[in-house]
């Protein structure tokens, strides 16, 4: 198992900063059930132990940044020690499946139907080439508004409460598109440069927001976190069934923190 995802997404694509790979089980241990989150939080590890999984494979890292104990009074210990009491394994594909094709963004753009496929920020050093890079510019196979491409995206990406909320002239027609699976207001310079009529990602900020859409960018849409990496998790447990005898689930546990929206009259009136 362990081969065979390091084989798909090699850990030195990942960033110097990420903890990639195999974090926690017995290499020997038999795997018949696999189940891939985006995050390996109490409830999807509650899912994987009601499941029966072996193996957890996730996008998260859960120890990226160094700790002195896996105590079970901390919340990484009780992970942890819940995971390793249940007999699962954790593997994780962090910036390494970002960067790879197939990646995390080729299966965002495949959802929003885009077309004709290229990297954003192409990758360097030792993921470079094969179409390799972070996020994908794309077309749509017809031409949107911005009204209604927000709403096609709200409609094909798994639904959260967040939702999907979009910056720019709501009638501003939509032909190209990049996207980046998760946080993605790092690449507003590449998504600008890259000639895109819009650009849909995660966690966009307010200053960087306004700066870009004010100098003339792209227009913005900014979805979950969450339901923007969700997408891949079916590509992981596809590849994982037409490889290894396993089965091999994705989790549809919404693990995104914003449990409510509630839309202020006048946006009700402009939407």
């Amino acid at each position: 198992m362990v081969a065979a995802l390091d084989r798909r997404y090699p850990p030195r694509w990942a960033q110097e900063w990420d903890r990639v790979g195999l974090v926690l089980g017995e290499p020997a241990a038999p795997v018949r059930r696999v189940l891939c989150v985006v995050d390996c939080v109490p409830e999807t590890v509650a899912e994987a132990l009601a499941a029966g999984a072996d193996l957890i494979v996730a996008h998260h890292p859960l120890l990226l940044r160094g700790v002195s104990s896996v105590a079970p009074t901390t919340y990484q210990g009780r992970i942890v020690h819940d995971l390793i009491r249940g007999g699962v394994a954790l593997y994780v594909a962090h910036t390494n499946a970002d960067v790879a094709a197939p990646g995390v963004s080729d299966a965002l753009a495949a959802r929003l139907g885009l077309r004709d496929l290229r990297p954003l920020a192409p990758a360097e050093g030792p993921a470079a080439g094969d179409g390799r890079g972070i996020g994908r510019v794309g077309r749509l196979p017809a031409p949107l508004s911005l009204r209604a491409f927000t709403a096609h995206a709200a409609a094909r990406l798994p639904a959260t409460s967040w939702g999907v909320r979009a910056g720019g002239d709501p009638d501003r027609v939509i032909r190209t598109v990049a996207v980046s699976g998760g946080a993605g207001d790092s690449y507003l310079a590449a998504a600008r440069a890259a000639g895109v009529d819009a650009f849909l990602t995660a966690d966009l900020r307010h200053h960087p927001a306004g700066a870009h859409l004010a100098a003339g960018g792209p227009a913005l849409l900014d979805a979950a976190h969450w339901a923007t990496e969700r997408p891949w998790l079916d590509d992981v447990a596809a590849f994982l069934r037409d490889s290894l005898p396993v089965a091999a689930t994705a989790s549809d546990l919404d693990t995104d923190p914003w449990t409510l929206h509630h839309a202020s009259t006048a946006a009700k009136e402009n939407s």
